[in-house]
């Protein structure tokens, strides 16, 4: 489940925690917007004995930016087969989305930082969602913050 500001800071920040294992989540945090073409953030994945960030993952504003994704899942909460994915321009973020019966989506965060580095890292992280609310709330949560919107 999406959750705004989940830490102490003022920063704005969206947590997303798996509904099967609460240990397991991402988070959006450290919006900074340096011009009117991008927006750079860092995304943290956590599990049972792994974190991983990336400081400076990039939305740029021309490009066709996660909200959308997330918002085109939020309104297929009947479900669709097979797998659905999106990535950011440089590859760092990648997401990709299952639905399973019962209404829920799976969403599997995949960090990748400097992938074509030789000796680059990655890291990914499922969580399950409730098809509608829940990924209709983590759609909107992420547009504010990719906007740099108070909620």
């Amino acid at each position: 489940m999406a959750s705004p500001g989940d830490d102490t800071s003022d920063e704005p920040c969206v947590t997303i925690r798996c509904q099967d294992n609460a240990s397991v989540g991402v988070t959006f945090c450290d919006r900074i917007s340096f011009d009117t073409d991008s927006v750079r953030y860092a995304v943290e994945l956590r599990a049972p004995g792994l974190t991983a960030r990336v400081n400076e993952v990039v939305a740029w504003v021309w490009d066709s930016d996660l909200a959308p994704f997330l918002e085109e899942l939020a309104a297929d909460y009947w479900g669709w087969d097979g797998e659905r994915s999106w990535q950011t321009n440089d590859q760092d973020l990648a997401i990709s989305a299952v639905f399973r019966s019962g209404g829920h989506v799976g969403l599997t965060w995949t960090l990748r930082p400097w992938p074509k580095a030789i000796g680059g890292w990655g890291a990914s992280v499922t969580t399950w969602l409730e098809a509608g609310e829940q990924m209709a709330s983590l759609a909107a949560e992420i547009r504010h913050f990719l906007a740099g919107e108070e909620q």
